[in-house]
């Protein structure tokens, strides 16, 4: 049972820093005129994430009462990879 919640804990941990990248992403997603934008990940509510599919890099971003879906290979990897 320890084992499995400090797991659980790593994988939040995991999804905390990479957060960030995930907002990034999910910006880049939901919005076509962000060039103009300075590219920061600053966020004032949390953000949850949790990898639906590791194999197909298949994401979830949920804030607030927001949620959207995305696909990152890379990301999803390294959540899967940190939760071991």
């Amino acid at each position: 049972m320890l084992r499995g919640a400090a797991g659980l804990g790593a994988a939040g941990l995991a999804a905390s820093v990479f957060a960030g990248v995930a907002a990034a992403h999910a910006v880049a997603a939901t919005t076509s005129d962000a060039a103009g934008e300075s590219g920061s990940a600053a966020h004032d509510e949390p953000l949850v994430v949790h990898v639906h599919d590791a194999r197909t890099g298949v994401v979830d971003l949920y804030t607030g009462t927001s949620h959207v879906r995305f696909t990152d290979h890379q990301l999803a990897a390294k959540l899967a990879r940190a939760a071991r």
